[in-house]
């Protein structure tokens, strides 16, 4: 049987049928392709239907199959190796990424398959709880022959807070420099939840620049406009693009009145569970917080939230508000899933480990040498 009869998160010409599990950059090349998207039906979530257009203008909107959470569809693929067509049936998963972010789990007479993209399901979140029951139902008691799995965090040091915490610790950090201005680092899609409980918990508006605010818009907030802005005027905090927040950048903003900057991400923290070695960077924190979670037992993270770690060397913090599934989250998606065999879908990262190292006692192939390919395997690029 032919490779790539389905691609997922890689868009050129080949495939019978194409899946975009979210709307992050890093997901989405080749849809920029000259002429605009033809090559085939794209299947991703409502909301991530919704976007596409606005991000991609020549994209043609007839092969676009939004996919809601928890719809399955069937698809008959034609194989140059058989003279029967193959059914496929997949069923999408929410992810609890970024807003439209699914997973996809993909069903053949060859065997079952699971492909996360990026995800978090946070441990005791109840979306998370939601998300799990979907996909149990979704098996119907089958076995994953083959996960890739988003191992973006899978190191044993690399232990986050849920994003409601930090979300408070960063109104805390707000609230603590009532005469500075402040920027917010994000990205053009995630953290909405984050600068709505910014929003209210403040009670003040949120500048965004105008592409972000078309997004806040399609994605059906704020439709009365009483959030977002795009007049610097009505208020002090600012979400900027995560690249625009540098020193040079602060260094600026400070000749003109006092501002602080504020990158919510997990990237650049090293936190120090039970049995890790990895001690945090930089000014070391002044008090450890320990919270038991479920299945993983006492995680303990260097981390003081009135006093978090400086990303620079003045004017701006970095908080862990992660959209990637840290390393107990993961552990717990391993033993919830069990598949026969899996591999990273991240090959390389500041804190890259092959993930088979620490979760092949949870798969039923626990070969350390090559991994041999499933069938299943087969039918996605």
């Amino acid at each position: 049987m032919e490779e790539g009869l389905v691609s997922v998160d890689r868009f050129c010409a080949g495939s019978q049928a194409y899946f975009l599990t979210h709307l992050h950059q890093d997901h989405t090349r080749g849809l920029a392709s000259a002429g605009g998207w033809r090559h085939g039906p794209l299947y991703c979530s409502p909301t991530t239907a919704r976007l596409l257009p606005a991000r991609f203008p020549g994209i043609d909107a007839s092969l676009l199959r939004p996919l809601s959470p928890g719809a399955s569809a069937s698809l008959s693929l034609s194989s140059d190796s058989s003279d029967r067509p193959l059914s496929l049936r997949v069923t999408a998963i929410p992810a609890l990424h970024c807003p439209g972010s699914l997973m996809y789990l993909f069903r053949v007479d060859l065997g079952c398959m699971l492909y996360t993209g990026d995800f978090r399901w946070e441990l005791g979140c109840d979306r998370a709880r939601r998300a799990k029951q979907a996909l149990h139902d979704a098996l119907c008691g089958d076995t994953v022959d083959l996960l890739y799995l988003d191992n973006t965090y899978c190191h044993p040091s690399l232990n986050f807070p849920p994003r409601p915490v930090v979300a408070e610790q960063m109104v805390n950090i707000i609230r603590a420099h009532p005469d500075h201005e402040v920027i917010i680092g994000v990205d053009t899609l995630g953290k909405e939840d984050l600068l709505l409980h910014i929003s209210r918990a403040l009670q003040t508006k949120i500048w965004v620049w105008p592409q972000r605010l078309l997004t806040v818009h399609l994605l059906g907030i704020d439709e009365n406009h009483e959030i977002f802005t795009t007049q610097t005027s009505l208020t002090r905090i600012r979400a900027v693009p995560r690249y625009s927040v540098t020193i040079q950048s602060l260094e600026a903003l400070n000749t003109v009145c006092p501002t602080i900057g504020i990158i919510p991400s997990g990237i650049p923290w090293l936190w120090k569970s039970g049995e890790g070695k990895v001690k945090p960077k930089g000014r070391s924190p002044a008090k450890s917080v320990r919270r038991k979670g479920r299945d993983e037992g006492l995680i303990e993270m260097d981390f003081d939230p009135l006093s978090p770690p400086k990303l620079f060397d003045k004017d701006s913090y970095t908080l862990p508000y992660s959209e990637h599934a840290c390393f107990s989250e993961l552990e717990d998606f391993m033993q919830t899933v069990r598949p026969s065999t899996f591999v990273g879908i991240v090959s390389t990262s500041f804190c890259y480990v092959n993930p088979r190292h620490h979760f092949r006692h949870l798969c039923s192939d626990k070969d350390d040498g090559l991994r041999q390919r499933t069938r299943a395997e087969i039918l996605i690029t």
